[in-house]
């Protein structure tokens, strides 16, 4: 491990940016505890913690919208008093925040528009905004309201933001959660780009294989402290784990399982879009059985969220024969109704349908969980801070106690209380949309062996996931979604990323035609379906 960067002699080009003994306390955990910083110009700066480590909080006071307690902020050498995320931008500080910063009832073009110079008018940011989409792969409508944008298209939108204010600091807190393999692969190459133009970056990711390829330097931290320093590219992934964690992630045991009866059954699922931005379903027929992961892959914005909807009782338009929970007709079913079969669900937006960021874990789990309401509607609150202490301990969830506001967590740590919650509930049918956004490798590993754990135990799931690697080392099976359909089943061994991303396009059916030939070839002309 190396030593930190030491301060610059007289007459060297000072450091971009420079944090001393940061330190930020809130009532229930010391954030930040005497942080020092260094970022050169041009230096693609890798930030490494667990879930809780502090990250967040240190970027949030390079931009602006947290004050410290104590230290100081030095910009290109001087000392600087960034109040506000407008003087940030103002010394040329752009930040893409884990969770998004978008005005729900704005435009995307709207949206960014707020964070520019206002010398360019809407019409500029509009054309700016498809120009730069197309050439760094993450196309997006400027004049979509944000609303209607699933998770992966909002994160999309904030690095276009960012990358349009042409910055001389970027700070990335998780930029690639929920973006593709092929979009992250031009994201890097933007970066890079940038890099050798002098922008400095901070970089925030859990992807240890990001951070090997992408950054030159890395500050560790643990518990809110600095612990170490290193180069990145002289690290191996299980190296970087030992810095992060203190250890490697446990090694997931996967093994084969007979599968049970068809527990959920979607039978010709088709659904007209309920906005003039949605996808419209179209026909979509699977099963998953009792004793195995069902994975679906596909690029965010191709149906997964009006198939989500339809699924957890959200939207209710189906017939009721296209959905079957346990047996059972369920297309008209409320999510509650849903829930007395079995069915849970972990939705991708973690605040505001995962959680009520205001409310305390305790209380949160009244969304998904009605043992603790009595007679006439009273509620045990005794009996929920059990149950939510118990999550909290079980999955090794930082937080101020079970009465801690969902908003006062970090967004892995509050993934894995949601996760949890839903997990303890002993579901027939769990579904999981990202099941570890945001979340270092030591939390995304349990979550992973939880799910596998409860697969073993007889539960049926399906997980929706950008995360192609995720999928691969959880699902029995995988389908594809593209443009509101659905891909041929395929066997886990017979996965590949190039197969799978090139059917993440829709170009499926070319596949399944040489694969039903070679078949039948095989078996003397004889063709088996």
């Amino acid at each position: 491990m190396n030593s930190p960067q030491s301060i610059p002699t007289p007459g060297a080009v000072p450091p971009r940016l420079q944090l001393v003994g940061i330190t930020k306390r809130y009532p229930a955990v010391v954030a930040n505890d005497g942080v020092s910083l260094t970022v050169q110009p041009g230096e693609v700066h890798a930030v490494l913690g667990e879930n809780g480590a502090g990250k967040s909080t240190l970027m949030k006071i390079i931009y602006g919208t947290v004050k410290p307690d104590e230290g100081q902020v030095l910009f290109d050498g001087k000392p600087v008093n960034i109040r506000n995320p407008q003087e940030a931008r103002q010394y040329g500080i752009a930040m893409v925040f884990q969770h998004f910063s978008l005005f729900d009832t704005l435009t995307v073009a709207e949206n960014v528009w707020l964070g520019l110079d206002k010398r360019m008018s809407l019409a500029e940011v509009t054309a700016r905004i498809e120009s730069k989409g197309a050439e760094y792969g993450m196309d997006i409508d400027p004049l979509r309201p944000v609303h209607t944008l699933s998770v992966g298209e909002m994160q999309r939108v904030e690095i276009i933001r960012a990358l349009l204010t042409d910055p001389r600091v970027l700070i990335l807190d998780e930029p690639t959660s929920v973006l593709t393999p092929q979009a992250v692969d031009k994201l890097f190459v933007v970066l890079k780009k940038l890099a050798s133009q002098g922008c400095s970056i901070l970089y925030i990711s859990h992807k240890l294989h990001e951070i090997r390829e992408l950054c030159t330097a890395c500050t560790v931290l643990r518990g809110g402290k600095v612990t170490g320093y290193c180069n990145p590219q002289e690290e191996t992934n299980a190296s970087l784990s030992r810095l992060m964690i203190g250890a490697e992630p446990p090694a997931l045991q996967y093994r084969e399982v007979k599968t049970g009866s068809v527990v959920l059954h979607v039978n010709g699922l088709s659904l007209k879009k309920q906005d003039q931005f949605g996808v419209d379903l179209i026909d979509m027929r699977f099963e998953v059985r009792a004793g195995e992961v069902l994975g679906i892959a596909g690029v965010s914005g191709n149906g997964q969220r009006e198939l989500l909807y339809a699924l957890s009782g959200e939207d209710t338009r189906a017939a009721a024969h296209m959905i079957e929970v346990a047996g059972k007709a369920a297309g008209r079913l409320n999510p509650r109704q849903r829930r007395q079969l079995g069915l849970h669900f972990v939705p991708e937006e973690r605040l505001g349908r995962g959680a009520v960021p205001t409310m305390g874990l305790a209380h949160n789990m009244l969304l998904t969980r009605d043992d603790a309401v009595g007679r006439g509607g009273w509620l045990n609150i005794g009996k929920l801070q059990v149950h939510a202490a118990d999550i909290i301990r079980r999955f090794g969830v930082k937080a101020g106690g079970p009465n801690a506001p969902a908003k006062s967590l970090s967004g892995g740590n509050l993934q894995k209380f949601i996760v949890g919650r839903e997990i303890d509930a002993k579901p027939k049918l769990l579904i999981v949309s990202q099941p570890t956004w945001g979340v270092d490798v030591g939390a995304a590993a349990q979550i992973r062996g939880e799910i596998l754990a409860l697969r073993d135990a007889g539960c049926a799931v399906l997980v929706l996931s950008e995360e192609l690697d995720e999928l691969f080392e959880i699902s029995d099976r995988l389908h594809v979604v593209a443009k509101g359909q659905l891909s041929p089943s395929l066997q886990r061994a017979d996965a590949t990323l190039q197969l799978v991303g090139e059917w993440m396009s829709g170009l499926w059916n070319a596949d399944v035609q040489q694969h039903l030939a070679q078949v039948e070839a095989e078996n003397g002309g004889t063709q088996h379906v």
